[in-house]
């Protein structure tokens, strides 16, 4: 087990007088083995290949000939989601580096990406005329690369952006038990959003979900998205509903590879398109049922199948010391939008109905203030909310917040309070601990 503290507390036990914890600090990644990465317990054999097969797509690269670009930020899902296994989130270097030239490609490193950051993508918060953009501006173009003879595209110009303090980032985030996220019944959220009103008041917490009023489904019901009338629950503002759309979309606006949900490119240059028709789609005429199956639906059966991380009971801190800490998490009001677990439904897989999903979120959006404002809105999350960011697998994560801004969780914790955010009081309760409380409750969310 690993715990950093001061000097001093390292003499005082020597000299047999009562430890005391100083100043807290982050423990740091957990280096012991991935807790994460397996297939869900359970799977039957065919369940088993189709894990297998989403498995091996989701690391593969992707090339010019497979539709890759004209702009994109990465040729993988895996490249972005690899900490610490596949379907994590972004490693500790970052591969998009090495990736601007890569296979003779001629494009600059942009300045809002560097080795030892994390993994980035790029929002324009506002279009030349001054509307709201909010859209991925890609990274890189195919220009010089390998099979992308005859094309020529500049890349955006970034520093530009910067400059004018119109760009904002977002960082991968983990798909780990994503499935068993995926099945919570829209229910039992709004029913735990309607929980302890009188200490959410009190504390200052609203949340809701990403709504989408602009219609309705079915008479007196609100749409709450605009495809379906249900709660939406994946990404950084929990736009995406499903893990079908959230593949279609990331293989198509991440690495330009149109399929199945999107059927036309991005970019429509005509001399930097070297696959004629949608990129990836279902092969009607393969021979083997899962050899007909689409990238986008192997992605979804890969993440839908993926465990969710494994908990460590005694690292960081010991086991007396993260038991402390889960109790303080609750007691200071973490717990009111980090909420510990659901349960799912009864679902067409058993591996995925009536279980318990112990993410840490209420799956909500939340106004977290100036500081953390990207200017974005999706759906109806404004420019100030996000998504209560999962907390499973967090002990072994590098870069925290939406825009991976730190990789220390003190400091993430302290981002947490701002002008108009929900959590003020909440980190005012945290920042009220003693530092040997403080240095438990981390010592519990790097267990997770």
């Amino acid at each position: 087990m690993r715990m950093y503290v001061p000097v001093l507390t390292l003499l005082a036990v020597q000299a047999g007088i009562a430890a005391t914890v100083t100043t807290a600090r982050d423990p740091g990644v957990r280096t012991d083995a991935a807790a994460a990465g397996a297939p869900l317990a359970g799977l039957t054999a065919n369940q088993t290949e189709y894990f297998n097969a989403g498995k091996t797509d989701f690391a593969a690269a992707e090339g010019v000939s497979d539709g890759l670009g004209p702009r994109m930020n990465l040729d993988s899902c895996g490249g972005c989601h690899s900490q610490p296994a596949l379907g994590g989130s972004s490693p500790a270097a970052n591969p998009q580096v090495a990736f601007a030239t890569q296979g003779g490609g001629r494009d600059s490193v942009p300045p809002i990406i560097s080795l030892d950051g994390p993994v980035r993508e790029a929002r324009f918060v506002l279009n030349a005329d001054g509307t709201p953009d909010g859209g991925v501006h890609a990274l890189f173009t195919i220009t010089g690369r390998d099979g992308a003879n005859g094309c020529s595209m500049k890349q955006e110009d970034f520093a530009a952006a910067v400059a004018q303090n119109n760009v904002i980032f977002r960082v991968p985030t983990p798909v780990f038990g994503a499935g068993l996220l995926e099945q919570i019944p829209d229910g039992a959220i709004i029913a735990n959003q309607s929980a302890n009103p009188g200490v959410k008041n009190a504390l200052g917490i609203r949340g809701r979900p990403n709504f989408h009023v602009s219609g309705r489904t079915i008479t007196g019901q609100t749409n709450n998205n605009g495809n379906d009338g249900t709660i939406a629950r994946f990404g950084w503002k929990a736009q995406n509903k499903s893990l079908l759309l959230f593949s279609g979309e990331a293989y198509n606006v991440e690495m330009g590879i149109t399929n199945d949900l999107f059927q036309t490119e991005r970019d429509e240059n005509g001399k930097c398109q070297f696959a004629g028709t949608p990129n990836s789609v279902a092969d009607l005429e393969a021979a083997t049922t899962v050899g007909s199956t689409s990238s986008i639906e192997l992605f979804s059966h890969f993440m839908r199948l993926l465990a969710p991380p494994t908990p460590s009971t005694t690292d960081p801190g010991g086991a007396k010391s993260i038991s402390i800490g889960k109790t303080l998490f609750s007691s200071v009001g973490c717990a009111y939008c980090h909420t510990p677990s659901f349960t799912t439904g009864t679902t067409s897989l058993a591996v995925l109905s009536n279980k318990p999903v112990n993410l840490f979120s209420d799956l909500l959006v939340h106004d977290m203030g100036d500081d953390l404002a990207d200017g974005v809105s999706q759906g109806e999350a404004g420019p100030r909310e996000f998504r209560t960011a999962p907390l499973w697998g967090l002990g072994q994560r590098v870069y925290f917040l939406h825009d991976g801004r730190t990789s220390d969780l003190v400091a993430a914790i302290r981002a947490h309070k701002s002008s108009g955010s929900e959590a003020n009081a909440v980190v005012d309760q945290y920042s009220g601990l003693t530092a040997d409380q403080q240095q438990d409750l981390l010592n519990f969310l790097r267990s997770l």
